[in-house]
């Protein structure tokens, strides 16, 4: 059950960085309220996971899926660059996440 928290954990930091961009600088009132919204229920659900997981698991966890989903949401919905060394680098990303998870205890 943690890992499933985790997951949804790092699929909420994807949205509250999106929105967080989408907010213009904490500007836009609905992008705002959404960014601190999914921040509360991200922390939260990282907090929960906490409660089994080791913290360098965790954390490495939750901040990959943050920074390949935001990689994967700039270059679908805001039109930022898909080179091939921003691709590798994003698997590369992903390859630590999977060493991550095969080398925890849980």
């Amino acid at each position: 059950m943690a890992w499933i928290l985790l997951a949804v954990a790092g699929l909420f930091e994807v949205v509250w960085a999106f929105t967080m961009k989408q907010s213009e600088g904490f500007t836009r009132l609905w992008p705002t309220i959404v960014t601190f919204a999914a921040m509360l229920v991200s922390f939260g659900l990282l907090s929960w996971s906490m409660r089994v997981l080791p913290l360098g698991t965790a954390y490495t966890i939750w901040t990959g899926i943050g920074a390949v989903g935001a990689f994967t949401v700039g270059v679908l919905f805001l039109g930022e660059a898909l080179t091939p060394l921003r691709v590798l680098a994003a698997l590369l990303i992903v390859g630590g996440l999977v060493l991550m998870k095969l080398s925890s205890p849980q």
